[in-house]
């Protein structure tokens, strides 16, 4: 069984996919971008903001979901410019600063809205 989980605390699907599906005690939690969910507009200042939106998104998808950052086994980051790798790496450790999730980080040509960082996870009750 699967259970779709979804928040106003986090931005609507801009297509046709779930914030998150519950399937038994795993979450897939879709990629999330830096829309500030209050407003609808784009936080992307700088690659710091922006990075600060998308994992409070996710945060309130996992809070819906009634798990937090504890509870994340894997992330998938996708970077429009990999330069920008070290300063996503400085807040993503803010979240994630005791027994941070496998990981992966790829450059990408091009994310939704145009922006420059989407990050995803998968995480377990």
């Amino acid at each position: 069984m699967k259970k779709i989980i979804s928040t106003p605390n986090a931005p609507k699907a801009i297509g046709p996919y779930s914030q998150a599906v519950l399937a038994g005690n795993t979450l897939y939690c879709s990629g999330q971008i830096a829309i500030n969910p209050k407003n609808g507009i784009l936080n992307n200042a700088n690659i710091i903001t922006e990075t600060n939106q998308v994992l409070q998104n996710l945060e309130a998808v996992l809070s819906e979901a009634e798990m937090n950052f504890n509870n994340v086994v894997k992330c998938s980051i996708f970077l429009k410019d990999m330069k920008q790798y070290s300063d996503v790496n400085k807040v993503y450790a803010q979240y994630f600063d005791k027994n941070p999730p496998a990981r992966e980080t790829v450059e990408v040509s091009k994310l939704p809205k145009n922006v420059n960082v989407e990050i995803s996870l998968i995480a377990v009750k």
